[in-house]
């Protein structure tokens, strides 16, 4: 029998996995091993702050902008790179941007963004590339570090407490408020409405407001309550000592004065008629504040391009107070020195040491006939307006008081109050068409009776009011003006601004706001004095009103505004308060007008 010699395979030949030697899987496992941790390792390197900027069209253009910026440092030392905000997180949404990104790659090697000015040019179609990646992920990059679980409201301020409640409501995302936040905002350069469908809310993006952002909310509400319970504490207790102060004074000096008279009766002291019935002890005060808004339009407000928070006065019915009532310090302050606006536009002419706020007590009562209104505040040092001769604007009132009550229909009336009135086109703001433009326009200057300057307006008023102003169009519609029949139905409907004027001699007028300011014939009281560096106004009219009043009733909320042109101001340079609460006889509005 012949015996044949077999060559034994070689034991990685021997076995079989898959339909292929083992140790060809071996090899495969390690050459994928090798040629993963090499693609994963390039695939890292690229997401380098110092890869991104090793071309000089991202290191001397963007890279420049986001130094400094809080991305870059901050307080706690944790910044973020180019890749953190730019590339997803997870394998695919990264391959799929990594593809798209070479497009960019293209630009840099064509010579498309070489230069500073090619850049520029197509900036805004790279920013909105980004807006709308991160739009359409609910802004992911955002909140691989920034989430809605871990925001405590008691460390933000109050603007950003309420417009991330919104944000959670509604369905908002990080990259609809947030952008340029570490590079050049170009959001003023896109078109207006590409971004009211970029920034509109989506449904899918709403989620439940957590417990804990629920619970620190309320914590820092209730603290800053009770701040601001002690500080009007202490701000009364200085006033009544001043009062107190005054009234010794004048005690003393009537007294003198009985005794040189040898008996004879001491004359009466001036003032303190108009409402000699109301005992003002028994009347709660509201405390308000009134900022210096600067060149802040309505047409401004409106304007997603100048006012962040014109989506959420606009589409989502939020008051002026719901963003910016705890912080009217802080604008006051910055506008009156020459800022305020995204790129500190509101106040082209400040007034070198004139107050961004003014701290006011305002109480009302009513005897079932009448309202009554006593407004104090403290007087402040002379600030002399540099661009007017000698330094006053109007020489003959240190002060004028207003007071406006928002009619019916009014476009964002209650949302916005007396700020309704106050267009771009007006005295001393931006588009301010001018004496010789206004004499240019005689049948409409005459029947405003414009001389030289127009008043405030109400847009109803006119047939077209530009707000956007797009392809230079000037903001306002002064000389738009409706028919008289028109606007004298708008007066009969109520669709006007109640408006009382009192000014530092006492005297005052009543009348309204509607294609401009008007007085009426309605009856009318006021009162104003100066006394131990505290102004005093008051002043009175019927509830029922005359034609151009607005009807005050009881179970009715009513929104007020009040403005104070202190220091010989005029026109814009005044102080103003956002939309307030008046109500009769009811602690639920911020002035109650409380019946005696």
């Amino acid at each position: 029998m012949t015996q044949t010699n077999e060559t034994k395979k070689p034991l990685w030949r021997r076995y079989v996995l898959l339909g292929m030697p083992i140790g060809g899987v071996l090899v495969a496992f390690v050459a994928g091993i090798i040629f993963w941790g090499g693609f994963n390792t390039a695939m890292e390197a690229t997401n380098t702050k110092d890869f991104c900027i090793s071309c000089h069209e991202m290191e001397d253009y963007v890279y420049k902008e986001y130094q400094g910026t809080i991305h870059d440092v901050n307080r706690s030392g944790v910044g973020a790179v180019c890749s953190d905000c730019h590339v997803p997180k997870d394998w695919t949404h990264k391959i799929i941007r990594k593809i798209k990104a070479s497009k960019e790659v293209w630009g840099k090697i064509t010579g498309k963004i070489n230069t500073p000015e090619k850049f520029d040019e197509h900036r805004l179609q790279l920013a909105m590339n980004e807006w709308q990646r991160m739009k359409k992920t609910d802004s992911v990059e955002c909140r691989n570090c920034h989430h809605f679980d871990s925001m405590m409201p008691e460390f933000q301020k109050p603007r950003a407490r309420r417009q991330h409640m919104n944000a959670m409501e509604a369905g908002q995302t990080c990259i609809d408020c947030h952008k340029g936040i570490a590079h050049k905002d170009l959001r003023d350069r896109a078109d207006e409405e590409y971004l009211e469908a970029l920034e509109a809310p989506n449904p899918k993006f709403a989620r439940e407001v957590p417990q804990a952002y629920i619970d620190s909310l309320a914590y820092i509400e209730a603290k800053e309550a009770e701040e601001a319970a002690a500080a009007k504490s202490e701000e009364k207790a200085k006033q009544e000592a001043v009062q107190a102060q005054i009234a010794s004074a004048v005690e003393a000096a009537v007294a003198e004065e009985q005794a040189k008279a040898a008996g004879e009766a001491p004359a009466a002291a001036a003032g303190g008629n108009v409402a000699a019935n109301v005992d003002w002890s028994a009347v709660s005060g509201a405390d308000l504040t009134l900022f210096y808004p600067g060149q802040a339009s309505f047409e401004w407000v409106q304007n997603g391009k100048t006012h962040g928070g014109a989506r959420p006065l606009t589409k989502g019915g939020d008051a002026c107070t719901t963003c910016h009532a705890a912080e009217l310090d802080t604008i006051g302050t910055k506008i009156v020195k020459g800022g305020g606006g995204k790129a500190d536009e509101l106040e082209p002419t400040p007034i070198p040491g004139k107050r961004g706020l003014i701290g006011a007590t305002v109480q009302a009562a009513h005897d079932g006939e009448n309202l009554y209104v006593r407004m104090q505040w403290p007087d402040a040092p002379h600030a002399p307006a540099p661009f007017v001769d000698g330094g006053k604007m109007d020489p003959e009132n240190q002060i004028k008081v207003a007071m406006m009550i928002t009619g019916t229909g009014i476009e964002m009336g209650e949302q916005v109050g007396c700020w309704a009135t106050c267009h771009a086109d007006n005295t001393y703001m931006p588009f301010d068409p001018g004496a010789d433009a206004i004499a240019a326009n005689a049948d409409v200057a005459g029947q405003l009776k414009a001389t030289g300057t127009i008043t405030k307006y109400l847009t109803e008023s006119r047939t077209k009011v530009e707000v956007k102003g797009r392809r230079g169009k000037a903001q306002g519609g002064w000389d738009q003006l409706k028919s008289a029949d028109e606007i004298e139905q708008y007066l009969a409907d109520g669709t006007f601004m109640d408006l009382m004027r009192v000014y530092a001699d006492g005297s005052g007028e009543n009348g309204y706001l509607l294609e401009n300011r008007m007085t009426n014939e309605g009856e009318f009281a006021s009162e104003a004095s100066l006394s131990g560096g505290m102004w005093t106004v008051v002043f009175s009219r019927p509830l029922a009103g005359a034609p151009g009043d607005v009807p005050l009733e009881a179970g009715k909320t009513y929104t007020v505004g009040f403005a104070i042109h202190d220091d010989f101001a005029d026109a814009r340079f005044h102080h103003v308060t956002l939309n307030t609460t008046m109500a009769l006889d009811s602690a639920d509005a911020q002035i109650n007008v409380t019946g005696q």
